[in-house]
């Protein structure tokens, strides 16, 4: 698994510190989006190895935005995120197609890697 990163959310200033504490960490971010149309085209376009996707998005919820992205001919890993916690998603968070969920709270390069490496995905 490679470490560059397409980060997807609505929120200019978390896209921004996600970023940054990605790059810190040593995931190299190849693209920002705002929403879940833009998500799919630069994760079409930049072919990135991981998308950090928000669930709540303004146009595309992360679900869908996921199942598109799967579709694709070579699929990036993706992980949801959401400032609320799993429970709130229930049974979707283990439907979707995604690798696994973090809270925004939680999220951290150290994080991303248990979920890349096997980890537990988050359950409701």
């Amino acid at each position: 698994m490679g470490n560059t990163v397409l980060v997807v959310d609505d929120h200019p200033d978390f896209r921004a510190a996600a970023s940054a504490l990605l790059a810190a960490e040593g995931f190299e971010v190849v693209g920002v989006a705002a929403t879940g149309h833009q998500a799919v085209l630069l994760a079409t376009a930049l072919q990135p190895d991981l998308v950090l996707l928000d669930i709540r998005l303004p146009d595309l919820d992360g679900f869908a935005v996921a199942a598109r992205i799967a579709e694709l001919d070579a699929p990036p890993v993706v992980v949801l995120v959401s400032s609320r916690d799993a429970r709130a998603y229930g049974p979707r968070l283990t439907r979707a197609s995604a690798l696994g969920f973090l809270t925004k709270n939680e999220l951290s390069g150290a994080a991303l890697r248990r979920l890349l490496d096997g980890g537990p995905r988050a359950r409701p």
